[in-house]
C-alpha cells in the first residue's frame, strides 16, 4: 500500500534467507530494501573549508522517479539562477536525470525528468555555446554495459537532443572500466576543462581531467594520461564502499583547481591542485 512516507523495518542479520552483501540494500524473498535514502542538504561556508550543514534536507525524494533517493547534484549558475541537475533513483522507473532550480537555496522548483533511464552524471556548461546550452551525461547500455560520456544540446534546458558520444573508456589506462563527468566544466584560456571520474575494471575509482574545445565542446583536445587523484588515504580506501573517490563539485580560483570529492561513500574530502600541474599531465 502506498503511504507516501518512509517505513523503517528491522532485519535479522543471521537470517540465511537475507542477502546483506551490498551495504546499500538488503535483499529479501519479498523484494529489496534500502539501508539509506539519499537526499540533498545545504552546507555553507565562508572559507570553503569549514562548513555548517543544515539539520533538515533542502530537497527530499517526493515522487515516483525519486523513490530510492536523489543524489550526485551538480550546480550551474546561469543568468541569476542556480540549476541543479541530479540523479533520481527509483525501483519503478530506473535512474533518470532531473533538473531543479533556485535563486536563494530556500525554495526549489522541480522541472522534472530531462534524461530518460538509465542515465546519470549530468553536468551543465555555465554558458551558451553558439546559441545552445550543452551538457555532459552518462547513459548506460543495458545490452552491452557501456558507460561512456555523451554530450547533448538544448535551447531551453528542458528538451535535450543532438546527443553524441564524446569520450569512451581506454584499454590499458586508469579509466578502462567506465567513466562519468565530475563537476561542472569551467573555462580556461586553453578550452573547457572537465574534471571527471573513471573506474578501472577492478572497481577502483579515480579522478582525471579532459580538455575540450571552447567553440566545439564535443571535441577533445587532451586527456589525463594518469589520474590526478586516486585512493590513497585510509578514509578513501575504507568506508561504506571501498576505493571510491567521486566528485560533483569543482572550483577554479587564482590558478588553483579546488576539488571536493566523496571518499569511500562515507566522508567528503578536499584537494587543491595547480592548474599547470593538471595541464602538464594531459596527453
Amino acid at each position: 500500500k502506498e503511504t507516501n512516507s518512509i517505513i523503517i523495518k528491522e532485519f535479522d542479520k543471521t537470517d540465511p534467507a537475507l542477502d546483506f552483501s551490498d551495504p546499500r540494500t538488503i535483499k529479501t524473498p519479498e523484494g529489496n530494501y534500502l539501508t539509506t535514502i539519499s537526499h540533498l542538504r545545504i552546507a555553507s561556508s565562508k572559507n570553503g573549508i569549514d562548513f555548517n550543514i543544515d539539520k533538515k534536507p533542502a530537497m527530499f525524494p517526493e515522487n515516483i522517479y525519486e523513490r530510492f533517493g536523489i543524489e550526485d547534484p551538480r550546480i550551474t549558475y546561469i543568468d541569476g539562477k542556480y540549476y541543479i541537475g541530479y540523479n533520481a533513483i527509483s525501483d519503478v522507473t530506473g535512474i533518470t536525470i532531473c533538473l531543479a532550480s533556485t535563486v536563494d537555496y530556500i525554495s526549489f522548483r522541480r522541472h522534472g525528468v530531462i534524461f530518460m533511464p538509465d542515465n546519470k552524471d549530468f553536468a551543465l556548461f555555465p554558458e551558451k555555446i553558439g546559441e545552445k546550452y550543452f551538457a555532459l551525461n552518462r547513459p548506460t547500455s543495458a545490452e552491452f554495459c557501456k558507460r561512456d560520456i555523451w554530450i547533448s544540446q538544448s535551447s531551453d534546458l528542458i528538451s535535450w537532443g543532438s546527443h553524441r558520444i564524446m569520450m569512451t573508456t581506454r584499454k590499458g589506462y586508469w579509466d578502462n572500466g567506465w567513466i562519468g563527468c565530475g563537476g561542472v566544466p569551467f573555462r580556461i584560456d586553453e578550452g573547457w576543462l572537465e574534471i571527471y571520474h573513471g573506474a578501472s575494471e577492478d572497481d577502483i575509482y579515480r579522478i582525471g581531467a579532459v580538455l575540450l574545445d571552447l567553440s566545439e565542446p564535443s571535441k577533445i583536445l587532451a586527456r589525463s594520461e594518469k589520474p590526478i587523484i586516486e585512493p590513497h588515504e585510509l578514509y578513501e580506501k575504507k568506508g561504506f564502499l571501498e576505493n571510491i573517490i567521486f566528485t560533483c563539485g569543482v572550483l577554479y580560483e587564482e590558478g588553483k583547481v579546488k576539488i571536493y570529492y566523496g571518499a569511500a561513500d562515507t566522508s567528503i574530502a578536499y584537494s587543491e591542485i595547480n592548474l599547470g600541474d593538471i595541464l602538464s599531465g594531459l596527453g
